[in-house]
């Protein structure tokens, strides 16, 4: 017992064999094994054995730092997560030195991106070593910031392109995806930032945009905004910000805010000169029947103000199922939209994917049989299309009116011409690169070299 050390609730551990000079741990007694900040987990074999090459980023305050480590696989285990959701994980061994002490420990690999600390020491790697005292950190060793920004020296990228932020909240999804890739292929700097993972200071002497445990966002070049609609008037008050610490946003919280209100929308259109199939709103029950038959009568679609992607659509083939479509709408008390039903179009509508005042690529989607929205998510096929020049001028000039850098322009083809359906603010880019075998990720990389004035 006399023989054991003292250390505390947090030490500095230094991994030789993987190549990591210092990462900061807690220390918990309370776990059973330790873990270890690691992403793009792949296993491989060697010889006989399984191996793990893994990338950590050991550093809380610097993700661009990432570290290529390689380690034998020793198990895989199903762990319990802190939010209680089981999941399997690898499991490595490797050398650990922690002061002068070198042994070997178990690791599971895990994305600690949310926690505070890159690491946990967990009492398997205490146990007849070390007396935790948590009332005291860095007993066993210590390290200046003056030394880790030394060890970690020639980690550090020279920077050769922009600093880009893409603000959204699934890394997964196809748009996140090739933008990251775009952005990277060009010599960019890109990270993802989860909206709802980022905060702010509102101070006249030191704004800033904080994110996951304390990490200061700055020296972004540009932000590339594309947030869901549930999360719009938060995203948008981060975009106000990312703006007023100096960043060019892509588009704007006022262009996305416009964008996203339906009503509003339409107004600026029709006050604009742009034609729209007849629309009505109204707040009383009472005026459905003229609401009806201001809009040309059944069938008509009803659109909850605050749909995307075809979701909150209906359409109502006679006058009574429009007057119980809205009844029920209005006795839960949302804003709806009714619309006159173009016919004519035969479940088709065109989008076009305008950049910064050019439409860059068309498709059009075709509605599934029986189904009325073209919307890629309800079902809809899409192929490429030679739009006309009318069709190019109403796109550019919605964007235009919504002051969007960045828009997919929804237009329908009546027998009065084209009509302007509406204007996405984040327009996925999966149907449309798929359709037309576009780069237009890499239109929207272009367009932010660009606007800043770029070149490498």
């Amino acid at each position: 017992m006399n023989d054991l050390k003292i250390i505390g609730s947090e030490e500095w551990c230094v991994f030789e064999g993987l190549g990591v000079p210092a990462i900061k741990a807690r220390v918990d007694s309370g776990a059973k094994t330790s873990s270890i900040q690691a992403t793009n987990l792949k296993v491989i074999t060697k010889g006989t054995q399984e191996w793990v090459r893994f990338e950590v980023n050991p550093l809380q305050e610097n993700r661009s730092i990432a570290i290529p480590c390689e380690a034998r696989l020793v198990d895989r285990r199903m762990v319990k997560s802190s939010s209680g959701i089981s999941e399997e994980r690898l499991v490595v061994k490797t050398p650990v030195t922690i002061g002068k002490d070198t042994f070997e420990i178990e690791l599971t690999l895990a994305n600690r991106d949310t926690m505070e600390f890159r690491m946990l020491l967990g009492r398997e790697a205490l146990t007849e070593r070390y007396i935790v005292n948590p009332a005291l950190n860095y007993v066993v060793q210590d390290f200046s910031n003056e030394e880790i920004a030394c060890k970690y020296a020639p980690f550090k990228k020279e920077k050769t392109g922009l600093k880009i932020a893409l603000l959204a909240s699934n890394p997964n999804l196809y748009s996140n995806k090739r933008i990251m890739e775009a952005a990277e292929a060009r010599g960019h700097e890109i990270q993802f930032l989860n909206v709802e993972l980022a905060y702010m200071k509102l101070d006249a002497q030191s704004p800033e945009i904080r994110y996951r445990g304390g990490n200061i966002l700055t020296d972004f070049d540009a932000v590339i905004p594309r947030i869901k609609p549930s999360v719009t008037f938060y995203g948008c008050a981060l975009i106000r910000q990312f703006n007023n610490l100096g960043a060019y946003c892509q588009n704007s919280a006022e262009a996305i805010t416009q964008s996203r209100d339906k009503l509003f929308a339409s107004q600026l259109f029709s006050k604009n000169d742009i034609h729209i199939p007849i629309t009505g709103f109204a707040k009383s029950p009472m005026d459905t029947k003229d609401l009806i038959k201001m809009v040309n009568g059944a069938p008509l679609i009803i659109k909850l103000l605050e749909s995307t992607q075809g979701k909150g659509v209906v359409l109502a083939e006679t006058n009574k199922a429009a007057e119980s479509v809205i009844n029920a709408f209005k006795s839960v008390n949302t804003n709806i939209l009714v619309q006159e039903f173009i016919k004519e179009a035969n479940g088709q509508d065109i989008r076009c994917f305008v950049v910064n005042g050019k439409v860059v690529a068309s498709m059009q989607r075709q509605a599934q049989k029986g189904e009325f929205r073209a919307n890629i998510h309800q079902g809809g096929k899409a192929s490429i299309i030679k739009i006309t020049s009318e069709e190019k001028k109403l796109a550019i000039k919605a964007a235009k009116i919504l002051d969007l850098a960045v828009a997919g322009v929804d237009i329908i083809r009546s027998n009065k011409g084209p009509l302007l359906l509406e204007v996405n603010s984040s327009p996925g880019l999966e149907g449309i690169e798929n359709a037309t075998g576009k780069d237009i990720a890499n239109e929207m990389i272009v367009a932010i070299e660009k606007k800043l004035k770029f070149s490498n």
